[in-house]
């Protein structure tokens, strides 16, 4: 039972519409402004990933141990990476976080793992 997404042309934003067939030609109205003027979108899934796949596109944190993905270092590392390929600045808190786990003090929360 597919959901599709549409963009109305007038107002820009997204209605969607469950349908109970597959193979039937699907229209929707903008749920916004009423305007017949839409079109059907890609819409995004989800997906599982194996361990293998995420070793193959984020790279073994092993070095630290088997169990270094927990290690709140490991984390801050992932996430200047990803700040870093957006090309978006880290947050100063973000920072100032990342650098205290590297010290040794973490929040309450991690140092309950």
């Amino acid at each position: 039972m597919p959901i599709y997404e549409f963009r109305c042309a007038d107002c820009g934003r997204i209605t969607n519409h469950f349908t109970r067939k597959i193979d039937t030609e699907v229209t929707a109205a903008c749920e916004h402004c009423g305007s017949e003027k839409t079109s059907r979108m890609m819409s995004k899934f989800g997906r599982s990933y194996s361990r293998g796949e995420i070793i193959e596109k984020y790279g073994d944190s092993t070095d630290g141990g088997p169990d270094a993905y927990r290690d709140p270092r490991q984390i801050g590392s992932w996430v200047e990476k990803r700040f870093d390929e957006y090309g978006v600045d880290l947050p100063e808190g973000a920072r100032e976080m990342i650098d205290a786990a590297r010290e040794g003090e973490f929040p309450d929360p991690v140092k309950d793992l």
